[in-house]
């Protein structure tokens, strides 16, 4: 296995036993894959919940210019949301996983095919 695939595996982890989920992996394989390089960096590849900034990234970067979602106070619900499955206390909440559960949110999986 390499090293995007130890990750994969890490990140099926977290959606098993911290967010109690079942991961569709094909799907989290595109998502991480998705992610590009930033997935191999220790600073991009987490998801810092408490600077509203990044979580203004997730928002425009991802939810607006990936998933192709129109603005407004669903986009920022749902991200706390998917914080919150993920533990607030959680120290490393993984970008992959993050985006993972709001495509899941919003159903944009087709995103993805």
């Amino acid at each position: 296995m390499g090293r995007r695939d130890d990750l994969i595996a890490k990140y099926a982890d977290d959606l098993k036993n911290k967010c109690g989920m079942s991961p569709d992996m094909d799907l989290l394989t595109k998502v991480t894959i998705g992610c590009g390089p930033s997935i191999y960096d220790a600073d991009a590849s987490t998801v810092a919940a408490g600077q509203p900034q990044e979580l203004e990234t997730v928002k425009d970067n991802f939810l607006i210019k990936k998933l192709g979602l129109s603005d407004g106070p669903q986009l920022m619900d749902a991200i706390n949301q998917a914080i919150e499955t993920y533990g607030q206390s959680e120290r490393n909440k993984y970008r992959a996983v993050i985006y993972y559960m709001l495509t899941k949110h919003f159903g944009k999986e087709s995103v993805y095919g």
